[in-house]
């Protein structure tokens, strides 16, 4: 019985029942992931080189709606930053990153010049509307609405493109990042200076 009971068997079934956790638990995998956010590992690059500000040909057409019924189409906002999150609430890395995109719509919500779209990737807005209540997060959730080009979304969740005043794409990533961060902040306002 002693020979079951060592310190080295504990250590492995424990190491075991933890790697179990992170590969069945959604939850538990978002918690890891959002510490390791925190922690700096996942820091959004925005420098010019990686941006390349993309063209797409037209922003018109590309809609989202919300859970009113309310259509928003990308074209009709042309002036103004647009951060643009495709996401889903059974989505790990997702969740993991939405406190820092809520930092970051907290900083910038009432900001005339930036439009927050939190695109849910499976449209039911009732659920996501539901996650981001009980998170009291303040973060508009959307359906899209139209068919999307792939320069965009690809399919990867979570995806982030934000687009400068003049509808170019200024940032794209496919995976989680921390979009609360002073640096990414920085970012956005010097898309708000510039044209």
């Amino acid at each position: 019985m002693k020979r079951i009971l060592n310190i080295k068997n504990i250590f492995n079934t424990a190491l075991i029942i933890l790697f179990l956790v992170l590969l069945f638990v959604p939850s538990a995998k978002a918690m890891l992931l959002k510490g390791l956010i925190k922690a700096g590992f996942f820091s959004p690059d925005t420098s010019e080189a990686s941006a390349g500000r993309l063209p797409v040909s037209d922003l018109s057409g590309i809609q989202f709606k919300d859970i009113n019924g309310k259509i928003v189409d990308l074209g009709d906002l042309k002036g103004k930053i647009i951060f643009l999150n495709f996401w889903a609430t059974w989505c790990p890395p997702c969740l993991a990153e939405m406190p820092a995109v809520n930092k970051l719509y907290e900083k910038f919500g009432n900001d005339n010049d930036v439009v927050f779209i939190l695109a849910d990737a499976d449209g039911n807005l009732v659920k996501s509307q539901k996650f981001m209540n009980r998170k009291k997060f303040g973060l508009p959730v959307y359906a899209i609405a139209s068919e999307m080009p792939e320069i965009l979304f690809q399919g990867s969740l979570p995806t982030t493109v934000v687009f400068d005043k003049q509808g170019r794409i200024a940032y794209h990533e496919a995976g989680a990042a921390n979009y609360g961060s002073p640096k990414f902040i920085a970012f956005i306002n010097r898309l708000k200076t510039t044209n």
